[in-house]
C-alpha cells in the first residue's frame, strides 16, 4: 500500500507512524493492507495533541484514508452491517453535531459519540436497503418503492455515504424505516476521537468500552470540561501514549487569527498588552476587525462568546429587542442552545430518541416555529445529517434580574433550551463559526479577577478558545453596544432537509 504523500511535518509523520505501529500491534498492518481479525483482551489508548495549526485535523484525515485503503470498514451512526468475525472497523466521532459537521466537510464521515452508543432499530423491510447499499446484500425489492426511487437512494449514497438520507431520497421519512434506539452492548473496534479536550470522565470510560483501540485528538489549550479541575481526559497519558504535535504548519503560518491566538503563549503578555496586538492586527489584515459594538445581524446564526452569564443574558435580551422578537413568543430563525434533555429516569427509550438526532447538551438548534402538537417545537439542529426535527421542548429565555426565565415553549418533558444568540466560551468549545465575535470586556473583567486554570490565567485560555472558533474573520468588540439589525429574521438559509421527524419526546 503507498501511505499518504501529503506533505508531513516532522512531528506529524513521527505520530502517524506512532499510530500505524500501535494499529499494527492491534492486527491492522496499513503498509501492508494486511488486517487480522481483532485479538480479544488487548487495548490500545493514543492522544495526539497540539495546538490549532498544528495539523491534527490533516493527520486524522489521513490516518482516516489509510485505514479505509487497508480496507477496514466506517462505521457511523446511521447503520451499522452485520457482525462477521474478519471485520475491521472504524468510528470517527466529535462530541458535538458541530464538530462532527466540521471534519464531514473535511471529507472524512464524522458522527457524534450519541449516535455511536445509541444505535437504530430499522424495519425490516427497509433494512434490506441499508444492506445492499453497504454493500453486502443484493439489490432488494420493497414493496411500495419503484425501481427509480432504488436509484435515487443509491445516487445519493454514491455522493453521501448517510443510509437515512438515502432512504430520505427514495422519498421515505425516518419514523417509516427507524423504529427505536437502542444502547449499543458490543464492543467496536478502532475509535478516533477529534475535540476530544471536551471529554468528561464518564464519557472517557463509555469511549474505552467500546472501542479496544482508541487514538484522541485534543488541544491541551483549551478549556477543561467543568468540573475536572482544569484536567482533560489525555494529561494523565504520558511516554509513548501521548503523541505532541509542536510545529504550526504553512497554511496556518500568517493567519493573523492564529498568530493572536499563539501570542497569548507568552507569559509576559497582559491583557492590555494583548489588545495592541489585536489592534496591530486588524490595521495590517481585514480578517481581524475591532469592532466598537456588537453585531446583531451575526448574532442570529453566530452567537457572541462571553465569560459571564450576566453578559450572555443582556446581550439576549438586546438582540430580542433589536429584531423586533415579541416578548411572549418566539420569532422563526431565532438561535437556541440545547440545555439537556428533562425527562425522568422511566422514560429512557424518548431520551434515546432525543439524543440520537442530535439534541444534546450544547446542541445548536434553529427556532423554525411551533410544532403541531401543544408543547412542540420545529427545530433546525445544526450541523446534523438530518437536521430537522420537531420535539418536545421546554423553551427558556432568562432576563435580566429576573430569577424566573420566560418560557414560550412549555412541553412537560422533553428537550430543553436556552437562547443561543449569545454562548459562554465553555459552551462554544468544538464549535467553529466562519465569523466570530469576542465580546472583549468579559475577558478583561476575567483577567482582573486574577483567576488561574491549570497553571495559566483563565482569561487567556478563555481568549485562546474564543479566537480560535473563528474560521475565516475575527470581530474584537471592545464596546458594550449593540448594533441595530440590518435584516429580519427568517429561516430562508436553512437548507430544506428531509420531511421533519416528529420526536416523542415525554408528551403520552
Amino acid at each position: 500500500m503507498n501511505l499518504p504523500s501529503l506533505s508531513f511535518s516532522e512531528d506529524q509523520a513521527e505520530a502517524f507512524d506512532r499510530v500505524a505501529d500501535a494499529l499494527r500491534g492491534m492486527g491492522i498492518d496499513l503498509e501492508n493492507s494486511a488486517l487480522t481479525p481483532m485479538a480479544e483482551g488487548k487495548a490500545s489508548v493514543l492522544a495526539v495533541v497540539g495546538k490549532a495549526g498544528s495539523g491534527k485535523t490533516m493527520l486524522l484525515g489521513s490516518l482516516y484514508k489509510a485505514l479505509v485503503a487497508a480496507g477496514v470498514e466506517v462505521v457511523s451512526g446511521d447503520y451499522e452491517g452485520k457482525r462477521r468475525k474478519d471485520r475491521r472497523t472504524l468510528a470517527v466521532l466529535a462530541p458535538t453535531n458541530k464538530a462532527a459537521s466540521v471534519l464531514r466537510l473535511r471529507g472524512v464521515p464524522a458522527t457524534t459519540i450519541h449516535r455511536i452508543l445509541y444505535t437504530p432499530v430499522y424495519d425490516p423491510q427497509y433494512e434490506k436497503i441499508a444492506e445492499w447499499l453497504a454493500g453486502n446484500g443484493p439489490r432488494p425489492a420493497v414493496e411500495g418503492l419503484t425501481e427509480l426511487a432504488l436509484d435515487r437512494a443509491q445516487a445519493f449514497y454514491a455522493q453521501v455515504a448517510s443510509i437515512p438520507g438515502a432512504l430520505a431520497a427514495a422519498g421515505l421519512r425516518g419514523s417509516d424505516f427507524i423504529k427505536g434506539w437502542k444502547r449499543r452492548e458490543e464492543p467496536l473496534d478502532v475509535g478516533f476521537v477529534d475535540e476530544s479536550s471536551m471529554l468528561d470522565e464518564r464519557q472517557f470510560d463509555d469511549l474505552r468500552a467500546i472501542f479496544p483501540t482508541l487514538v484522541l485528538f485534543g488541544d491541551p489549550a483549551q478549556l477543561a470540561p467543568v468540573g475536572q479541575s482544569g484536567e482533560m481526559v489525555f494529561d494523565r497519558l504520558e511516554g509513548a501514549a501521548r503523541l505532541n504535535l509542536s510545529r504550526i504548519h504553512r497554511q496556518a503560518i500568517g493567519n493573523p487569527i492564529l498568530d493572536l491566538a499563539h501570542a497569548l503563549a507568552d507569559p509576559a503578555i497582559g491583557f492590555e498588552a494583548f489588545e495592541r496586538l489585536v489592534e496591530a492586527a486588524a490595521a495590517r489584515d481585514d480578517r481581524v476587525v475591532v469592532a466598537q459594538r456588537v453585531d446583531s445581524d451575526l448574532m442570529a446564526r453566530s452567537p457572541v462568546l462571553v465569560w459571564r452569564n450576566a453578559t450572555r443574558i443582556r446581550l439576549i435580551t438586546a438582540f430580542r429587542a433589536a429584531q423586533g422578537a415579541p416578548e411572549f413568543e418566539l420569532l422563526p430563525g431565532e438561535p437556541l442552545i440545547c440545555d439537556g434533555i428533562e425527562l425522568p429516569l422511566k422514560h429512557r427509550k424518548k431520551r434515546i430518541d432525543l439524543e440520537a438526532r442530535g439534541l444534546i447538551k450544547g446542541a445548536q438548534v434553529i427556532y423554525l416555529g411551533p410544532g403541531n402538537r401543544d408543547g412542540f417545537a420545529k427545530l433546525h439542529v445544526v450541523g446534523a445529517e438530518e437536521p430537522q426535527v420537531s420535539a418536545a421542548s421546554i423553551i427558556k429565555i432568562e432576563k435580566p434580574d429576573e430569577a424566573e426565565p420566560f418560557i414560550p415553549s412549555a412541553a412537560r418533558m422533553g428537550a430543553a433550551f436556552l437562547h443561543g444568540a449569545a454562548v459562554t466560551i465553555h459552551k462554544a468549545q468544538g464549535s467553529q463559526w466562519e465569523t466570530v465575535q469576542v465580546f472583549a470586556p468579559d475577558l478583561w473583567a476575567a483577567s482582573q479577577s486574577g483567576r488561574m486554570e491549570a497553571g495559566l490565567p483563565l482569561w487567556k485560555r478563555l481568549a485562546y478558545v474564543a479566537i480560535t472558533r473563528a474560521e475565516k474573520r475575527l470581530l474584537w468588540v471592545v464596546r458594550n453596544r449593540l448594533g441595530r439589525p440590518v435584516q429580519p429574521l427568517g429561516v430562508e438559509d436553512l437548507r430544506a432537509g428531509p420531511a421533519p421527524m416528529v420526536l416523542s419526546g415525554g408528551e403520552d
